[in-house]
């Protein structure tokens, strides 16, 4: 597929200064780069955004772990000490040039630094500025270290995953952090519609215990209206707390099978010879109050067979099931040869790495950059005479053609 060249993106021309640091605010960021944005990490001299080095990694591609790259692709770095009164005012006639800010210190930090959302607003009107915490801005967990492992335990979402006699299972990805930047991006871009009709800026907040909340807007809906009864895991292939039998993961004779909806269970048995179920057809609360059985007697059954046996039996009688691939078995599948979502990006003329594009197509182009993560610091001087060689129009707003990059 084309990748849509830079001045077609949605976001050519606007400027976001992005002061966060890790994943959230780093997503956010990426996500605006990716429509067009030029957005310009602000980092500490010396060190930059820890997660360059701090991410528990042995890939190390040109001095950066990989999740840096992965997740600061398509930016630019400026350095600037937050204690140097001669970046702090650079950084001031930065802010009343840019379009967006972003920052997810902990409540009150970046405040008394001088650079929160009433001093900022003063400087530029028109900044829509987002901010990300751990659990909000005040309460009792405001001032706790707002970690994606400890958002997710919190929340209770380890609770739905897995077994009934396991543990409390955490997804095995930074999914708070994730879902926490791509609603502040949600956000960031509804409140830059907003300005472009009414002219005004906008404070855009979310946390993270806020998207691992609206994560779970489905289930925790039937909780808060069914009499607040506790979720019950399935003691057999656990899948979801609130879905009954088949759905799941099964074993089979050489793999695993996903079943998820099927026409019956009458049907299901039928296909897969199953004897021993036929008090439950037609009933679809035993799905739910009979789930463990039911699944036992269908794990007995799919360990049977190949997975591709079960596929070429149960596809076509559109009972909904997949194999369950692994990444090599995915990267080799021609579904995902299709989507053309990997990409090559670089640093210079000597590091290159495949990354992933940003998962959506525009005008059926998609959305995929050649840039790597930057070098700390390394588009300093470019940044201040692109930016700060124009004057500030009185309205606020500064003519797009500087913002786009070199």
């Amino acid at each position: 597929m084309t990748p849509l060249p830079q001045e077609a993106r949605p976001l050519d021309g606007l400027v976001v200064l992005d002061f966060s640091q890790f994943l959230s605010g780093p997503l956010a960021s990426l996500k605006l780069a990716d429509l067009g944005a030029r957005v310009i990490k602000v980092e500490r001299p010396g060190t930059g955004d820890l997660c360059r080095h701090l991410y528990l990694s042995d890939t190390d591609i040109d001095g950066d772990n990989s999740l840096f790259h992965a997740i600061n692709r398509n930016k630019e770095s400026l350095t600037a000490d937050l204690r140097d009164e001669a970046d702090r005012a650079m950084l001031r006639e930065l802010i009343a040039r840019a379009d967006v800010m972003i920052q997810n210190f902990r409540p009150g930090v970046i405040e008394r630094q001088g650079f929160g959302w009433e001093d900022m607003r003063a400087i530029n009107p028109r900044l829509v500025y987002g901010s990300i915490s751990g659990y909000g801005e005040d309460g009792p967990w405001a001032p706790l270290p707002g970690q994606d492992l400890l958002a997710q335990a919190r929340s209770g979402l380890l609770w739905l995953t897995g077994s009934d006699s396991d543990p409390p299972v955490p997804m095995g990805l930074a999914v708070a952090d994730m879902l926490a930047g791509n609603a502040l991006a949600m956000g960031v871009l509804a409140a830059l519609v907003g300005r472009g009709i009414h002219g005004r800026g906008a404070h855009v907040q979310t946390s993270l215990l806020e998207a691992m909340i609206d994560f779970q807007f489905e289930v925790l809906t039937t909780h808060l209206n069914d009499g607040r009864r506790m979720p019950r895991r399935a003691q057999v292939n656990g899948a979801h707390a609130y879905l009954g039998a088949p759905y799941g993961v099964y074993a089979t004779r050489d793999g695993w099978l996903a079943l998820a909806m099927t026409p019956s269970l009458e049907r299901l048995a039928g296909l897969m010879e199953i004897e021993g179920l036929e008090r439950f057809y037609g009933d679809r609360a035993a799905l739910m109050t009979h789930r463990d059985e039911i699944k036992r007697v269908i794990a007995e059954a799919a360990a049977t067979r190949t997975t591709a046996d079960w596929l070429k039996v149960l596809q076509p009688a559109d009972i909904w099931c997949s194999e369950v691939l692994d990444w090599p078995g995915l990267l080799e599948s021609e579904a995902f040869r299709r989507l053309d979502v990997l990409t090559e990006i670089t640093r210079g003329a000597d590091t290159r790495l495949t990354a992933l594009r940003a998962p959506i197509r525009i005008d059926g182009r998609t959305l995929a950059s050649p840039r790597a993560a930057p070098a700390l610091g390394g588009d300093r001087d470019r940044i201040i005479e692109d930016l700060l060689s124009r004057p500030v129009p009185a309205d606020g707003r500064t003519d797009a053609s500087p913002r786009r990059r070199a």
